[in-house]
């Protein structure tokens, strides 16, 4: 049902008149003369908290997406009554509440300049159906302002001029513009006159964004139920919006280990034990690094979940340690329908227990998913979180499996026209009991949350490893996630593209699409080219269903499966460059992928740019979406970049040709970049390494690169046990100076870099390493110069 939000709308009600106003703290309350309550809460400078009820009344404030770990407080606050508004003003922001109506204002307190104004503002409709109310919420669309963000929708980046629903849906081969899909995350950042705000509208019902679809000047978003609840957060720098986007709904709670940043293989399905060792051996014999085999649902006993199937795995411990000694990580797939089989135990269990979702007049929730006949556990109930992660014992600290994939969690029930339970089923809310008006966008959510306090109570002191499916708001504290089932095309090797960056610009970094496409068969250079974008995705993943032929990297011939081994390693060399930007997201809330307006929000030609991202924060990627293509036009982002392949410096801030055969994509990198990279082993951990690379490029000023590391996977890195490097490049006409500054108790198993200087506009005649000079041979001309440092080394100049 979409809501029409224009005031001639029959139904729709306003606030009025304010009669009555009193502040708690950081909280201030406005109350009308028709029993509208307005609580705005200052949570720091930049982030203002706004929540409507009518009658009187607010509803319990619980959310699942707010993290307890939030920041909060601000440097300033104070309130001011005029004739007509209050004035609300924080060290970054002025806020007017209007008297007649409770309208919002939002100014940047620096330059006063209009940030967003509500244009209907706060209205809203009572639903008979229900009984409950439709909350709308309408604001002016600036000129120029453009939108971005809401998560996995296939479609361009800036969402200016599109009108989304938030229904978390299994979209078996969903195309370009399909809406809803597998997520549903309600924020977006607003971008106008260089600067950038979000809004995150915490209501897990069914919800609508509207992006000046129905009318040009105006932005509105609303819900079938629930609360007007929503959050402002202030940039100016889309950035910013996004890491305090993140620190609201929490960064994820750890690092992932390193082996979940390799490159994984999975199929529907890998059986039995022979073809899985069959498809193993056959990277190592190729030499193609891989860390991870995954199972999907014929490992299990007539896709009984936490069971196996004897004909097929008949001792799996056995064969998940074998697989481990070869460096193969075992990831198996979890789903939430439990088959009604009295002789199964976790059925049995869930029964004795009643911990099955049940319909709103008493019976259990029955649909048909894989095993057929399943009841669904209620994961929104804190027992039966608790409950399921115990279920996780035998598959992790017995047999040894080091992940676990959630599918079909949106949740997806087969051969019903709605794809997923009936809005009447209940669920307890943790004690907050509803229906699944309510619970339908987070279930997913708890599923993998209730998985990963499984993984990390029976995996200890390893971390946790999870994937999932469906997501809402939060998610990301929890697990990592893929795109759902795509198709191998074209087409969706663009959607792929985008998806990864719209879900790292709301706050979801750790995610990747099913490399080469889920449904149907590609052809080798469909594959080879999603390779080439799939390893620079956080999460890298060929997937592909069983029906439709294999999709292993040597498919495809001799030609592509040179291709795809280049770029795997490719992945693996730049493990500890991809590391640290993960501590970065873990830490600072910072995405790994960045979209072009991300990077730089100033430069306009960004804003509708799509296909082109910044990895991290030094290297920008332009991935060849197009068949029989032997390069691309892109755009380089102001600055010089030097060619990834070629090293040759291009100026930036136009579009630029550059070639690209089937062997290589567009790839750049930031003058100043220091990029460490590994040698190329097979898997995580297969090789210790005396010294890594640092590949140093010249910039005539200054710029700061960074290299984190630990030991890769358990805790100790949470007690101070890391290394940080913090290196600082100066670049004069004659003159490299390199300083390193170095944190953290953790003592890397490398002793030695091997420092690469790449466009040098000098002949160097000189070399001092803290304040001692070397010996000139010690320095190899290779293209360009290369010298091998202790890693300690503190100061470094290079001189003509």
């Amino acid at each position: 049902m979409i809501i029409n939000t224009e005031l001639e709308q029959k139904g729709n009600q306003f606030p009025n008149n304010i009669i009555s106003y009193k502040k708690d703290i950081d909280t201030l309350y406005f109350t009308t003369e028709n029993d509208v309550i307005l609580q705005l809460t200052v949570l720091r400078d930049s982030v203002l908290r706004f929540r409507y009820g009518t009658m009187g009344n607010l509803e319990k404030d619980f959310s699942y997406a707010i993290t307890k770990y939030a920041n909060s407080g601000y440097n300033h606050l104070s309130i001011k009554e005029l004739e007509d508004a209050y004035v609300i003003t924080t060290e970054k922001l002025i806020c007017h509440v209007n008297k007649a109506d409770l309208k919002i204002s939002i100014y940047d307190a620096i330059d006063n300049t209009l940030l967003n104004q509500d244009e209907l503002g706060f209205h809203w409709e009572e639903s008979f159906e229900y009984g409950s109310n439709i909350v709308k919420m309408s604001k002016i669309s600036s000129e120029g302002e453009s939108y971005y963000g809401l998560g996995d929708k296939p479609t361009t980046l800036n969402l200016k001029g599109k009108r989304f629903e938030n229904w978390v849906t299994d979209s078996y081969a969903y195309g370009k513009e399909t809406d809803p899909i597998y997520k549903a995350i309600p924020f977006y950042t607003g971008l106008h006159h260089k600067k950038s705000y979000g809004i995150f509208f915490d209501n897990s019902f069914r919800s609508y964004f509207d992006f000046a679809h129905e009318r040009k000047n105006v932005t509105s978003f609303w819900a079938q139920g629930g609360e007007m609840n929503y959050y402002f957060i202030y940039g100016p720098e889309m950035s910013d919006v996004v890491a305090n986007y993140t620190d609201l709904t929490g960064k994820p709670h750890q690092l992932p280990p390193l082996w979940a940043l390799g490159y994984h293989q999975c199929k529907w399905s890998y059986y039995p034990e022979t073809k899985v060792k069959e498809i193993t051996s056959k990277f190592r014999e190729l030499q193609i690094p891989c860390d991870a085999i995954y199972l999907d649902i014929d490992y299990m006993e007539g896709f009984r979940c936490f069971t196996w199937n004897k004909e097929y795995f008949p001792d799996p411990k056995r064969m998940v340690k074998e697989l481990m000694d070869d460096g193969f990580k075992t990831v198996v797939i979890i789903d939430p329908g439990i088959k009604i089989d009295k002789d199964y135990p976790v059925f049995q269990e869930g029964m004795d227990k009643d911990y099955f979702c049940k319909r709103a007049d008493g019976p259990y929730m029955k649909g048909k998913v894989w095993p057929g006949e399943c009841y669904f556990p209620d994961f929104t109930n804190p027992e039966v979180r608790e409950w399921w992660s115990g279920l996780f014992r035998e598959l992790i600290e017995e047999i040894g499996v080091k992940g676990v994939w959630n599918d079909m969690n949106e949740p997806a029930v087969m051969e019903v026209p709605s794809k997923t339970f009936p809005n009447d089923v209940r669920h307890d809310y943790d004690g907050n009991p509803c229906s699944h008006r309510k619970a339908h966008n987070i279930y997913g959510m708890q599923m993998a949350r209730a998985t990963y306090q499984g993984l990390k109570k029976f995996g200890y002191p390893k971390r946790p490893f999870v994937i999932t499916r469906a997501a809402y708001s939060g998610t990301q504290r929890y697990t990592s996630s893929w795109t759902g089932d795509n198709v191998a095309s074209w087409e969706h090797l663009w959607i792929a593209n985008v998806q990864a960056q719209r879900m790292a610009m709301s706050g979801f970094s750790f995610v990747g699409s099913d490399i080469g496409g889920f449904a149907d068969q590609p052809n080798g250079e469909l594959f080879a080219r999603w390779i080439q974008l799939g390893v620079f995705h956080p999460f890298c993943r060929t997937h592909s269903s069983g029906d439709h032929g294999d999709q292993e990297p040597w498919m495809f011939g001799d030609e592509v499966t040179g291709v795809v081994k280049k770029f795997i390693e490719l992945r693996y060399r730049l493990l500890p460059y991809l590391y640290t930007a993960f501590w970065q997201n873990h830490s600072e809330g910072i995405p790994i992928l960045k979209s072009l307006v991300l990077y730089d929000q100033k430069d306009h030609q960004t804003h509708y740019r799509t296909d082109e991202f910044i990895f991290g924060d030094k290297i920008l990627v332009c991935p060849i979406l197009e068949p029989n293509s032997r390069g691309r036009r892109v755009y380089l982002p102001k600055g010089i970049w030097y060619n990834n392949w070629t090293k040759k410096p291009r100026v930036g801030g136009k579009e630029a040709w550059v070639d690209a055969d089937l062997d290589t994509i567009p790839m750049f990198i930031k003058e100043g970049s220091i990029i460490p990279k590994y040698p190329v082993q097979q898997y995580v951990g297969e090789k210790d390494f005396d010294e890594i690379t640092l590949e140093i490029y010249y910039t005539r000023g200054k710029e700061n690169s960074i290299l984190y590391d630990d030991a890769h996977d358990g805790y100790d890195y949470t007690k101070n046990k890391y290394s940080l490097r913090n290196f600082k490049l100066t670049g004069k006409s004659d003159e490299l100076i390199l300083q390193q500054h170095k944190s953290g108790k953790f003592s890397t198993k490398y002793k030695k870099f091997k420092l690469e200087f790449i466009g040098l506009p000098f002949k160097i005649s000189k070399i001092q390493i803290d304040n001692e000079t070397i010996e000139f041979d010690k320095v190899q001309k290779k293209g360009d110069f290369t010298i091998v440092v202790d890693k300690n080394f503190n100061e470094l100049h290079i001189m003509e």
